[in-house]
């Protein structure tokens, strides 16, 4: 027999996560489920240890990607307060709205436990004029920097917070949704939940499944972008003058051969690099962290390239995996290549690869790039290191190594309104797994702005 519930939320991710802190927060007796195939923050931990275990041994569920967190719980913990980059929130908000529910969001973290880390400003008028001379252009936003460490503690808090007041359902993977308008049924592989109000907030890993929940549910959807690139690692100190004033500088490029936008994402000063399981496909990611024990000499980014398609092809995400399952079947995982010897036009082998000065923080399977990333992207991507070399010197080094791929899905974004909520009254579906949003500051703001919505009904 079902359980009964007013609210019930699909994902713990960031999105989630908020919009938990946010009933409890506003206590209106509302009865609230959430449920996700991961588990806690206690058991939330990767395999991976460098030692016994050097690569991904594709756990079935993934402790990066799932738990009460989301793939943003053992992130880095950067939030970008903005509305330039990260999503598209403010569409819905207004601006001053998205602006303000991204500062309530930094408060809760403070609260939580992150009222020692720092934040940053983009708006460094010497950094952005030196990048200017060479057509780079650095984004203006406001960046909180957690670090995975305090990241992960302050989730732990905020779950402390609401778990005697919501229910919260760890290792349940929901297998559909049914029902009809305030009258629905959501269907795991364990029980059945039924709610007058379903808000699915999946993230970017349950793109494929959100995608079925929306055509079952004749919801319209439009095919969104992918982004396909490399993650950069170098000596921290080429990077340092920059990282030390603004951390996550958000700098973009238009290419002189193609005219592409090439960014760079989720910088990450003395930290490493990571893998990421989404759906079976690994792919590359960074992480960096608060506690100076925990620092390493390197600083990692992504250099990342935008794909959008025009009609008849509208499966980005499909594009994107093919080339991330490429890189899997020739490394085994994930590829590592020299700058030097992709520009050379050879393949960076075991014995190139132990000559390298850098000491590598992820073990990959030294390879040959060109043979996956396709030709434009590849030589977006060497044109905008040779840029950056211009204001950080030791960018285009021989020894700067790229692992690829790195990949970032953008569900299609879906129809909803200004609530967030679809055509089917009472299903609301938010968070990046909308299309909406594309960063933690957002997703989690739209966590907040859908309780305080949802919470209206119930007064």
């Amino acid at each position: 027999m079902a359980q009964n519930y007013d609210v019930v939320v699909v994902g713990a991710g960031a999105a989630g996560v908020f919009m938990a802190y946010e009933f409890v927060k506003l206590d209106k007796n509302i009865k609230v489920c959430i449920i996700d195939q991961g588990g806690p923050v206690s058991k939330r931990k990767c395999p991976i240890d460098g030692k016994k275990v050097k690569s991904c041994i594709h756990c079935k569920v993934c402790s990066i990607m799932h738990g009460f967190g989301g793939a943003g719980g053992m992130s880095d913990g950067k939030y970008n307060i903005t509305n330039n980059f990260g999503g598209d929130l403010y569409t819905f908000t207004g601006k001053e709205k998205a602006i303000e529910l991204m500062q309530y969001v930094d408060k809760i973290n403070l609260e939580m436990g992150g009222q020692d880390a720092k934040l940053y400003s983009t708006t460094s008028s010497d950094i952005k004029a030196m990048a200017l001379k060479y057509d780079l252009h650095l984004l203006d936003a406001q960046v909180r920097h957690l670090g995975t460490d305090r990241n992960m503690q302050i989730l732990q808090n905020i779950y402390d917070f609401v778990k005697d007041k919501i229910d919260i359902k760890f290792y349940e993977s929901v297998q559909g949704i049914t029902g009809k308008e305030n009258d629905f049924t959501v269907i795991t592989d364990k029980d059945e939940y039924h709610c007058s109000n379903a808000v699915v907030a999946a993230g970017r890993s349950g793109s494929k499944w959100i995608s079925e929940i929306c055509d079952n549910f004749g919801i319209k959807r439009r095919s969104n972008r992918v982004d396909i690139g490399v993650r950069v690692e170098i000596p921290a100190a080429v990077f340092e003058h920059i990282t030390s004033k603004v951390y996550e500088s958000k700098i973009v490029y238009r290419t002189k051969k193609y005219g592409d936008l090439v960014r760079t994402f989720c910088m990450n000063p003395y930290g490493e690099v990571v893998t990421e399981n989404t759906n079976g496909i690994i792919t590359v990611n960074g992480h960096s962290y608060a506690d100076p024990a925990l620092r390493t000499e390197n600083t990692n980014f992504a250099l990342l390239v935008s794909n959008t398609f025009s009609e008849p092809f509208k499966d980005s995400n499909a594009y994107g995996e093919s080339i991330a399952r490429l890189s899997n079947m020739l490394g085994g995982g994930v590829l590592v290549q020299r700058f030097g010897d992709l520009v050379a036009g050879r393949r960076t082998n075991e014995h190139r690869f132990g000559q390298t000065f850098l000491n590598p923080t992820l073990k990959a399977t030294p390879g040959d790039l060109s043979l996956v990333i396709p030709k434009r992207q590849l030589d977006d991507i060497i044109e905008m290191i040779y840029a950056l070399d211009k204001i950080a010197p030791g960018m285009a080094n021989i020894d700067t190594l790229l692992y690829g791929v790195e990949v970032k899905f953008y569900n299609s974004r879906v129809d909803v309104d200004e609530n967030l909520e679809t055509a089917v009254k009472g299903l609301y579906v938010l968070g990046d797994g909308s299309g909406v949003t594309h960063s933690l500051s957002q997703a989690s703001a739209s966590g907040v702005f859908a309780a305080r919505t949802i919470s209206e009904k119930f007064n």
